[in-house]
């Protein structure tokens, strides 16, 4: 079962978009993404609404997660969003590809 977390940024003017340039210009998207059980991390831009970014992170599994939360990339990601004074909207889903009984009601 994989995880699948969506972090809406949200800041004043474009600090949500410089939070996102800096994370890669400081390589710790580079980083994220090399760790074990990463499968995605992203960032997106809404059409319609300024001032936000979207974060798409997802991982192989809980135990992945955990030790990115525990991991020290983790305080340099708390400074830049206190830098940029970001608000989150964190979402989390989890994949269903061990329960296909539940899929009966999706196309694929």
């Amino acid at each position: 079962m994989s995880l699948l977390i969506h972090i809406r940024y949200m800041g004043e003017n474009d600090n949500a978009k410089k939070f996102a340039k800096d994370m890669i210009d400081k390589k710790i998207v580079d980083k994220i993404r090399k760790q074990k059980g990463n499968l995605q991390y992203d960032y997106y831009l809404p059409l319609e609404e300024d001032g936000s970014i979207l974060l798409i992170d997802r991982w192989e599994n809980q135990e992945a997660l955990d030790t990115h939360h525990k991991s020290s990339m983790m305080e340099d990601i708390i400074e830049l969003r206190e830098k940029y004074d970001l608000r989150m909207i964190v979402e989390r889903f989890e994949s269903i590809e061990d329960n296909l009984d539940d899929i009966k009601y999706i196309r694929k």
